[in-house]
């Protein structure tokens, strides 16, 4: 009944490479302001942009100081395409209109984004496969790939899939250093990923802390003489700094040529005065915790990121699992506290600051970052829900499996979710899908159009979902009764949220008509670079 996972991960790989939601008519501000500042520096040798908004158009997301306009986020995206828009100049002619704005996006997307990402689930699956079975692991990686907002901000060029992946890759160095699997060079690549991901988004540094506290608790418990730790504590320290410098002292080095000091961002200069109160009081706008914005960002039908991804809800008694077992397992103390203490940062971050200030995203954006990081836990729970006597809590935890993969990826297929939008499955993404806007892709390249190409990628997004399932509540190759009856239950209430939750009233229809009118490929069209 199920696949075999070299053709479960053909076809993930397929969908991350293949699908292309983009829609030019939406000026997509966070993707391109970084863009328009990689054309500043190719065609004009500027950080600022104001040769690019006069010649390729305006974009949002903007800060300004003496006149200067610069992107309002951290450089590292925006530097990072620069060899991609080389490329693409010279190919297309080396003139300044060489490189057209749609290719430009999909393959900044595909060699920044997508390929980074698809590296990363190779990691998760490696990590995830030291504590846990091999269909428990391949279930995991696959349900975080296609299941959670890793595949959202895979398929958007900005950086907050790009922090996942360097906060995880640093994760990874230190935790083959503890493992006495790599030699202390792994701090230094360790840093490295630190350094780039505070170039990347500044809210990464969140992260950071939990990389640190996990480095440090990783030498502190070593069972060698204190003599011999304090000097490994030095030299991974120093070697993560080292790491960590190149990357850091360029961004200081951005923000003094950009904004007069090394120590501030663009966000103190932000083009749009509505935006500013968001990034006002606090720390870069953190401020003490509100309920309201604590239960939209886990619960919001809409971008709730409980509601698009149910099976993270695992992760919560999967610390209680994890928690058992670092008290027979040294290495698993360390793993316990970085994860509590991502997961208490991360929602104070995202209860203090303003969620309105989230915009047109699938799900809470800013909490990308964390979500690598509850695998542990929820692999941990899985695994013990399968070995249980009691086979229908696998049914159940399975559904939440499955449930992620298709409402993140039905979300995902439309990926610019307006505010006003009661749920962003049923409200918005299926209504599209229905009318045949289905996303634009790479098969349309190739001359077959949507809505038939579309719907061939959404038939594979289903045909793994419905894998994860019988890979996590199956025994064997057998589905038994009770966990197929308990998923479907499951599965059926999830899905009765989605469906109490959706109104159809005027700001879905408004948004659906909205979307319709830009939407890149429609019903019976292709695409052309």
């Amino acid at each position: 009944m199920s696949a075999p996972p070299r053709a479960v991960l053909a076809a993930l790989v397929a969908l991350y490479v293949l699908l292309f939601p983009y829609h030019p008519g939406l000026r997509s501000p966070n993707e391109l302001c970084r863009l328009w500042q990689t054309r500043a520096l190719v065609e004009y040798g500027t950080l600022d942009i104001n040769r690019a908004l006069r010649d390729f158009g305006y974009v949002g997301d903007l800060s300004v100081k003496d006149g200067k306009y610069y992107p309002s986020k951290a450089p590292l995206l925006s530097f990072a395409a620069v060899p991609v828009y080389g490329v693409l100049r010279a190919a297309g002619g080396g003139t300044l209109r060489a490189v057209n704005e749609v290719p430009l996006v999909f393959f900044s997307r595909l060699l920044l984004t997508v390929l980074p990402t698809l590296l990363l689930l190779g990691l998760v699956r490696r990590f995830l496969g030291a504590y846990v079975s091999a269909g428990v692991a391949d279930a995991v990686t696959v349900t975080y790939g296609l299941g959670s907002l890793a595949f959202s901000y895979s398929l958007l060029f900005m950086s907050h899939q790009t922090t996942a992946v360097l906060l995880f890759g640093g994760f990874y160095a230190l935790w083959r250093v503890a493992r006495d699997e790599w030699e202390p060079w792994g701090y230094l690549v360790a840093g490295a990923c630190v350094g780039a991901t505070l170039a990347a988004e500044y809210t990464g540094g969140l992260g950071v802390l939990g990389l640190v506290l996990y480095a440090a608790l990783g030498v502190l418990w070593r069972e060698e003489p204190p003599r011999a730790r304090a000097r490994r504590l030095l030299q991974g320290a120093g070697l993560a700094v080292l790491g960590a410098l190149p990357f850091v002292a360029g961004l200081m080095l951005y923000h003094q040529a950009a904004f007069g000091h090394p120590l501030e961002t663009g966000y103190k200069h932000l083009n749009d005065a509505a935006y500013q109160p968001w990034h006002l009081g606090g720390f870069l706008g953190i401020r003490y915790p509100d309920p309201r914005a604590f239960a939209l960002s886990f619960f919001s039908p809409l971008r709730g990121l409980f509601t698009l991804s149910p099976f993270l809800l695992l992760a919560l008694p999967g610390l209680g699992v994890l928690a058992r077992e670092a008290r027979i397992r040294p290495e698993m103390r360390a793993h316990l506290w970085l994860t509590v203490a991502l997961l208490l940062g991360y929602t104070y971050f995202t209860s203090s600051f303003s969620y309105d200030s989230w915009g047109w995203t699938t799900g809470p954006r800013h909490l990308t970052g964390l979500v690598p990081f509850l695998l542990l836990p929820v692999g941990l729970l899985l695994e013990r829900a399968r070995s249980a006597e009691r086979r229908a809590w696998a049914g159940v935890a399975a559904a939440l499996c499955t449930a992620s993969i298709v409402f993140t990826g039905l979300a995902t297929f439309v990926n610019y979710v307006p505010d006003d939008v009661s749920n962003a499955v049923l409200g918005l993404a299926v209504p599209l899908l229905r009318a045949g806007y289905v996303p634009p892709n790479v098969l349309n390249l190739l001359g077959l159009p949507n809505p038939v190409a579309g719907l061939a990628l959404g038939l594979v997004l289903l045909g793994v979902a419905l894998w994860v399932f019988v890979r996590l509540a199956g025994s064997g190759e057998r589905l038994g009764r009770a966990p197929l009856l308990a998923g479907l239950a499951a599965f059926a209430v999830l899905l009765g949220y989605q469906a109490v939750t959706v109104r159809h009233d005027a700001h879905d229809q408004g948004a659906v008509s909205f979307l319709e009118k830009v939407w890149l490929v429609p019903p019976g069209g292709t695409l052309s670079f």
